[in-house]
């Protein structure tokens, strides 16, 4: 057997674990995101008064439902929380 025959026989055997690797982890980010999704829906049926509770308007809900179904909406409910949050202190250091 030649060196170059032993390196391709070498590279074969071990791309099939990092194959394997990547069908696990499309897997499991589908599961989290049908998950997420899920406990996302539920906080539709929060109030609104619960939602500003957790920084959030029924108005945020909206927004992020419309990203695409196999990806998770609470990742946009963050990036928008984080924002207002950011927003909120910049006026209150205005204020100070």
């Amino acid at each position: 057997m030649a060196t170059f025959d032993f390196a391709t026989e070498t590279s074969r055997i071990t791309s099939r674990p990092a194959v394997a690797t990547r069908v696990a982890n499309a897997a499991a980010n589908v599961y989290r995101a049908w998950k997420n999704r899920r406990a996302f829906y539920r906080l539709g049926e929060m109030s609104d008064a619960e939602l500003a509770d957790i920084g959030l308007t029924r108005a945020d809900l909206h927004v992020a439902v419309g990203v695409p179904f196999g990806r998770d909406p609470t990742e946009r409910l963050r990036v928008i929380a984080i924002e207002r949050a950011e927003t909120i202190e910049d006026i209150a250091r205005k204020v100070v």
